[in-house]
């Protein structure tokens, strides 16, 4: 934590919107049902740890979860994870608790940029995907088998999705920038039936034809039937180039809208297959089940989110990050999804605020990294834009720092619920977030989610507060992964999670529970840097050099020294400015100040790019590598592989 440590939290809900927020009626239908008093998050929060089956049985019903009549049991073999079992009886349809409404309000609001808007009602989504799904049908398509989402994050994507799952089958998708060896290590894994693509797509003014990679990546994906082409950057593109292809209207064109037979099948059949960010290897395959997924999502988005029936709810995400999956959810709660494809600074940095203010948006989810770059840019949305209707906003990617959360309520909104986030595809959901009944400290996650059992384990295995840690899940949860895809004895899946502690989750992220019960997370336990054996998240010390101005980005990693490890910065400066001997001794200045002694950095090298996954995180593990002399096994999960090679062999390293 850095900064002055502040006696007051920086927001507090009125009492009116306590007693108005979901939360609170939750707690009200506990108390009236099954005379349970809770007086506060926290109260409720250690009850729903304690007691699971009350907890999610009570969430299931307060949610409307549409499902067989009979849901049976809740959850069999609790004290086993690996192994647990929620709802085991139940027998349910994603598609269909996500198409509750049919009415002619907003379902779906699309802006391509500047370029493109558009708008669907529930009525107009249900009766598209009625067609598509028919399609499918024909096509073959049925429980278990894959269809393939390469696409932009617009309707067409939501729709393919809800069609697919409609029928029981399996959506995985990735975004439309990724390079042909990117998908092909994606879905080459899991043998998609069918795949919907764009013509071409938006980005910073400029229109990309994505039909070339596409032609060439589906002659190497032999379980296609059918390619789908949606029509976005012309409206009748051609499509004579790709093998098995066919225009989306001429793929509907035979199927009339009707009533969709929904079929529903167990809480674990399979939903969605994520894929990891594949920086060490080729791509973790990651299957979430429909049960849980929907479930953990209905609890996020209604209890903890606070999202209400005609809420506008939007998230900066392309359909490669696992937030596409957590947003199109917002359906279920009967809210209009706002949807976004493109560059969020297209054409003048104030593009998302527009919409925000155009749409009359309620929650605006989006990066620590794009709060970051607003606030560089000097950016003021609270005196040029109309934020009134907007409650909640929502913070995930990276650790938000606490300058991020001044700025947020010096420059975007006063009266606004500031929630960080922190899970990830591995539970396509969160472990620590919002809490919309409770204060927003400074540079803290507000709470550990509602039915998430989660510790902060020293090195000794302990649990602790107040020092820094290992986040661990030490009860079972319904959106951990049914496993992945192809490993039959699941030895890949308990290696990921389950080996540290045994019957434990083991998470992967350095973090910290305060005095407050929030989380501040220091960065991912694989990139914590270890100078003189004392453990250091890497998140300490971007919060420091995020506040130096010449700095755009930083990125930090060890390097293996005479026998120890030294940390070594490299840092992005702003356009025209050069990394001299005052620089320098200003940014450890201002780490050792912040910080600790053992923070400052050996050597602190300026580099010219900075290299990120598709979805926009930093990868500290890849640069440490090839600092090392390492192979980087998967450069086609990175939005800018060519950066790698700034930091090969690097003189300034080698003294």
């Amino acid at each position: 934590m850095t900064g002055p440590l502040k006696a007051e939290p920086l927001w507090q809900p009125s009492a009116a919107r306590i007693a108005a927020a979901n939360l609170s009626a939750f707690m009200r239908r506990l108390k009236e049902t099954q005379g349970l008093a809770f007086r506060d998050y926290d109260d409720l929060y250690d009850w729903s740890v304690r007691d699971l089956e009350g907890f999610w049985a009570a969430v299931w019903d307060f949610c409307g979860v549409i499902a067989d009549p009979d849901r049976g049991a809740v959850v069999v073999d609790a004290g086993k994870m690996p192994g647990a079992r929620f709802f085991p009886e139940a027998r349910l349809n994603f598609a269909e608790n996500l198409l509750r409404r049919r009415d002619a309000s907003d379902a779906v609001v699309f802006w391509g940029e500047d370029k493109v808007k558009r708008r669907l009602s529930h009525g107009d989504l249900y009766d598209r995907v009625s067609r598509v799904a028919q399609a499918l049908a024909a096509e073959g398509v049925g429980p278990g088998d894959r269809v393939a989402g390469f696409m932009p994050n617009m309707p067409e994507a939501v729709i393919a999705m809800l069609a697919t799952t409609s029928l029981g089958a399996v959506w995985s998708s990735c975004s439309p920038d990724f390079g042909v060896q990117g998908v092909l290590d994606r879905f080459g894994q899991i043998e998609p039936k069918v795949l919907f693509c764009p013509d071409g797509y938006y980005y910073n003014g400029k229109t990309i034809d994505s039909r070339p990679r596409v032609a060439e990546f589906t002659a190497e994906l032999p379980s296609l039937s059918r390619v789908v082409v949606v029509p976005y950057v012309s409206a009748t593109p051609d499509v004579s180039s790709i093998g098995k292809a066919v225009a989306l209207d001429d793929f509907v064109a035979p199927y009339k809208a009707g009533e969709i037979a929904f079929t529903r099948l167990p809480f674990n059949a399979p939903l969605y297959i994520m894929f990891s960010s594949g920086t060490t290897g080729k791509p973790k395959c990651i299957v979430h089940g429909i049960g849980g997924t929907l479930l953990q999502h209905l609890k996020e988005h209604i209890l903890l989110c606070d999202v209400k029936r005609d809420d506008r709810v939007f998230y900066f995400t392309t359909c490669g990050w696992m937030m596409w999956n957590w947003l199109v959810s917002a359906l279920a709660a009967e809210a209009t999804l706002l949807l976004y494809d493109g560059s969020p600074f297209a054409p003048d940095g104030n593009i998302l605020f527009d919409y925000a203010d155009a749409e009359k948006m309620t929650l605006f989810g989006t990066s620590a990294k794009y709060i970051d770059a607003l606030n560089k840019a000097g950016l003021d949305p609270k005196s040029t834009h109309d934020l009134s209707t907007l409650r909640l906003l929502t913070s995930t990617g990276s650790p938000l720092v606490p300058e991020g959360f001044d700025y947020v309520y010096a420059h975007i909104k006063d009266d606004i619920c500031l929630s960080s986030i922190a899970g990830g595809t591995d539970i396509i959901s969160c472990f620590v977030g919002g809490n919309p009944i409770g204060p927003v400290w400074r540079g803290e996650i507000q709470r550990r989610g509602l039915g998430m059992a989660v510790e902060v384990y020293d090195d000794s295995g302990k649990p602790v507060q107040g020092e820094k840690g290992e986040l661990v899940c030490v009860k079972p949860f319904p959106c951990m992964p049914i496993g992945f895809w192809n490993d039959p004895d699941g030895a890949r899946y308990r290696a990921a999670y389950f080996e540290t502690y045994a019957n434990i989750w083991h998470h992967g992220d350095f973090v910290e529970l305060t005095e407050h019960q929030g989380i501040i997370v220091y960065g991912r336990s694989d990139a914590t840097l270890n100078p003189g054996g004392v453990r250091i998240g890497t998140a300490e010390i971007y919060r420091q050099v995020e506040k130096l101005e010449q700095v755009e980005e930083s990125i930090v990693i060890g390097q293996d020294w005479e026998g120890d490890v030294r940390v070594v910065l490299f840092v992005k400066l702003r356009p025209g400015i050069v990394l001299d001997d005052a620089l320098t001794q200003r940014i450890r200045t201002q780490i050792r100040n912040g910080c600790t002694p053992r923070h400052v950095p050996a050597k602190v090298v300026q580099v010219a790019d900075i290299p990120r996954t598709k979805s926009g995180k930093i990868v500290e593990l890849a640069v440490r590598d090839v600092v090392h002399g390492r192979t980087v096994k998967n450069k086609e999960a990175l939005a800018n592989p060519e950066a790698l090679d700034l930091y090969r062999e690097l003189p300034e390293l080698s003294t």
